[in-house]
Parts: structure tokens; C-alpha cells; sequence
């Protein structure tokens, strides 16, 4: 009977941790809308890095859809990028930081939609 109490109460754990696990994972779409908001004016629509602004823009945005390039950055990188811009994390000062713009949550939503369009 020990044996069924804890293996039910592992299950009820695990279900309850779920939305939980989703929600810090990040919602993609939400993530799209923030994405297309925000960051497509250089990163461009697709993320390719075509945006309109990006002729002008000196070194170019990154390809978002590169598979190599995005499997080496991880997401606390990725999140501390979007939050407090490219100068803090050694990349292009053009990058501006979004966390007076986003909330935490918003910013994990970019960050699931990003790695959707890397796959």
C-alpha cells in the first residue's frame, strides 16, 4: 500500500507541475505577436535577418533560422540578450534592451518562438 501512496502522489506532482513546466517554457505564439512587435524590423518576418532596417544596420542581424547558430546560444543568453540588449552580453550595442519593454514571461514567449523557427 506504501508502494501505491507514493506512486500516486509522484503522479499527482508531476501533474501538477506541468502547467507549470509549459508556462516557463514560453508560449510561441504569443511569442510570434511579440516577435513580429519588436524584433522583425531587423530580424525580418521570418527571422533570416532581413528586416528593413537591417540594409542599415552594421554588423547585420543575426539568421534566427540558423539551426547551428541558434542551438549555441542558450536561452538565459537568449533571455539576457532580449532583456538588457546586445552591449550586455558582448554583441552589437545596436540591440536594444526590451525589458522595460516586455515582462519576464513575454520574453520566454520570444524566446519559444525563436527556437521554433530554428527546427
Amino acid at each position: 500500500m506504501t508502494g501505491a501512496i507514493v506512486k500516486g502522489m509522484a503522479i499527482l506532482v508531476a501533474v501538477l507541475l506541468l502547467p507549470a513546466l509549459a508556462l516557463a517554457q514560453g508560449n510561441p505564439a504569443n511569442g510570434k505577436e511579440l516577435y513580429t512587435k519588436h524584433c522583425a524590423g531587423c530580424h525580418g518576418p521570418a527571422g533570416k535577418g532581413d528586416g528593413p532596417a537591417a540594409k542599415a544596420i552594421n554588423p547585420k542581424p543575426t539568421d534566427l533560422t540558423n539551426k547551428a547558430s541558434m542551438a549555441g546560444m542558450k536561452d538565459q543568453y537568449l533571455f539576457d540578450l532580449i532583456q538588457k540588449g546586445g552591449a550586455a552580453v558582448g554583441k552589437s550595442p545596436l540591440i536594444p534592451p526590451f525589458g522595460s519593454r516586455m515582462k519576464d514571461g513575454e520574453i520566454r514567449d520570444v524566446i519559444a518562438y525563436l527556437r521554433s523557427l530554428a527546427k
